[in-house]
């Protein structure tokens, strides 16, 4: 063949190949599957996952997506995962702290299944643990909960004395409470349940009796924030925005955003690029935030929350700056320092200014 019918026959190639471009495989179908162990309805943790599972399936026709709700932590919770693992789901999220080690056991039988903690510290080559730094909320709503009492008892309603998210969440809303009213007192009640309405409801009952006249939780459902509205108190909401539970006199919420975390997975998942690792989420990605203020907060102090919320965003501003003593007086953490996420992560005291039940 001579060198002019090679040069024809190229150029005619990248003609025909130019014209009609090599089609990209089509995007691969998925299926995500979520436990969650309160009901999905409740409001709280549950919710403000199922809310991101709804918007995440509604906005990818190529996701199915499904849940199963009010699983408990244990042997339960094992059927259920490997039964959403060999319904050949492509990812698996479980949403409670205590899901971790039945997560793990099931992930070793299902290495090529993508596997989801929300809460724990844990990484397999094909299990991932994420959170948020809801501590970073949680001390601008105590800014808003120190400031707006009389009494200068503010009542927290909590599930567990072991576990550290809880125990950094109630830390860092009391450090926001004593940043502007030092004379401040956080009561903790606790309930050793995520979710249990008629427990939660006694605990508000009983803050609420010793003299608190600001209410917030750390549980799986509003009923606390109902028994503040019921009492004429001042109530902060957590998971979600909950004023609808409490019209009159809820002021603010710490609130989850978990939407923009399950499109990374999804979209990294169907691209072949996921890598598992652990993820610890803060207010810059919008994972972790808060509701609109209350107009009952004053001007200047919803202002100047606003003002502490764009710093930590920014990274200006630290929530847990030394120096802070525990309880019993002890220095955890030096003045000018801050620790490290793994301080963070294994926290198993609580600052000076909270006490342990509500009569204290």
């Amino acid at each position: 063949m001579n060198n002019r019918l090679c040069a024809f026959l190229f150029a005619v190639c990248a003609l025909v190949l130019f014209c009609h471009p090599a089609q990209s495989a089509p995007a691969k179908k998925l299926r995500m599957g979520f436990v969650y162990v309160s009901p999905a309805g409740s409001e709280g943790f549950s919710y403000s996952h199922d809310v991101a599972r709804r918007q995440i399936g509604e906005a990818d026709s190529l996701l199915t997506t499904s849940y199963a709700e009010s699983v408990p932590e244990g042997a339960d919770a094992e059927r259920v995962f490997m039964s959403i693992a060999r319904k050949k789901n492509d990812i698996v999220v479980g949403t409670s702290f205590g899901y971790l080690e039945t997560m793990l056991k099931v992930a070793k039988e299902f290495p090529d299944t993508v596997f989801l903690h929300c809460s724990g510290g844990k990484a397999t080559s094909n299990l991932s643990s994420f959170f948020g730094r809801m501590y970073q909320p949680r001390y601008l709503t105590g800014m808003v909960a120190g400031a707006m009492t009389k009494s200068n008892r503010i009542g927290y309603v909590a599930a567990y004395n072991t576990i550290p998210e809880v125990l950094r969440g109630i830390n860092a809303f009391a450090l926001g409470v004593q940043s502007v009213n030092p004379k401040a007192v956080v009561h903790v009640a606790w309930t050793h349940t995520w979710f249990e309405p008629i427990i939660e409801s006694e605990a508000a009952a009983e803050l609420i009796a010793a003299g608190a006249d600001v209410l917030t939780m750390h549980q799986d459902s509003p009923v606390a924030l109902e028994v503040a509205e019921k009492a004429g108190i001042f109530s902060i909401g957590y998971h979600n925005d909950m004023s609808a539970f409490a019209p009159k006199g809820h002021l603010v919420a710490a609130v989850w955003n978990w939407t923009p975390f399950y499109e990374r997975v999804v979209r990294e998942v169907r691209e072949g690029t996921w890598e598992s690792g652990i993820f610890w989420l803060g207010m810059e990605t919008g994972i972790v935030d808060i509701s609109g203020i209350s107009k009952d907060v004053p001007e200047a102090l919803r202002n100047e929350v606003l003002a502490r919320r764009q710093e930590i965003i920014e990274g200006t501003f630290t929530v847990f700056n030394g120096p802070i003593y525990d309880q019993e007086g002890t220095l955890r953490v030096d003045e000018g320092s801050t620790p490290d996420d793994a301080v963070l992560h294994s926290m198993d005291w609580l600052v000076m200014g909270v006490v342990d039940g509500p009569t204290k």
